[in-house]
């Protein structure tokens, strides 16, 4: 049990993928501009990841390992991640057509996101189990989640700002997202040796 919060922890605040990998920038800076765009898009990305490491846990270990095909995993979690994010899309297309809108053209970009490609892969370089490949997934989600809502939060309070016009838009942006992940690396101080 404590790994598993150690795993949730870490990739929540620690080892954020957004904030110390750099996965998921398109979708982190082009999303987080309103909340609540930010958050049906973080929702989205959770359930993609958290589905994509379970599933692509049981198929790398129970067909790739056992039949010796592993140079198929990243056609397999791509494959995997591509299905899911149609079923996403259809959803958020049938019951939310506003969030359907706002989310535009990021939503099926999620099939691209390198963030969830990237668990997939960690997960299977770690040598997680099971469990700790779903809490693995679903932390990294929610980690996704936390920092663009948070970099939504913050973009929406400064357009109410007076700013330089020079720093207006994309400069800003990247200025608060290396200020951000600067205030993620203090987190690091948590884990004891």
């Amino acid at each position: 049990m404590k790994d598993l919060v150690l795993i949730f922890i870490s990739t929540l605040l620690i080892n954020n993928l957004v904030l110390s990998y750099f996965l998921g920038i398109c979708p982190f800076l082009g999303v987080s501009g309103k909340i609540e765009s930010a958050f049906g898009m973080g929702m989205a990305v959770t359930f993609v990841m958290t589905l994509a490491t379970s599933i692509g846990w049981l198929i790398y270990n129970l067909i790739l390992v056992r039949f010796d095909l592993l140079f198929l995993e990243y056609v397999v979690f791509i494959l995997v991640i591509a299905a899911l994010v149609q079923i996403v899309e259809m959803f958020i297309r049938k019951y939310s057509s506003a969030l359907y809108q706002s989310l535009g053209i990021y939503l099926p970009l999620i099939t691209t996101n390198c963030a969830i490609l990237g668990v997939a892969l960690f997960m299977v370089t770690r040598n997680y189990k099971f469990l700790e490949a779903v809490v693995f997934g679903f932390s990294g989600g929610l980690g996704f989640s936390l920092v663009l809502l948070i970099m939504a939060g913050i973009r929406q309070d400064l357009e109410f700002a007076d700013i330089p016009r020079v720093f207006k838009g994309a400069p800003l942006t990247l200025i608060t997202a290396g200020l951000l992940a600067l205030i993620f690396m203090g987190f690091s101080g948590l884990v004891s040796s």
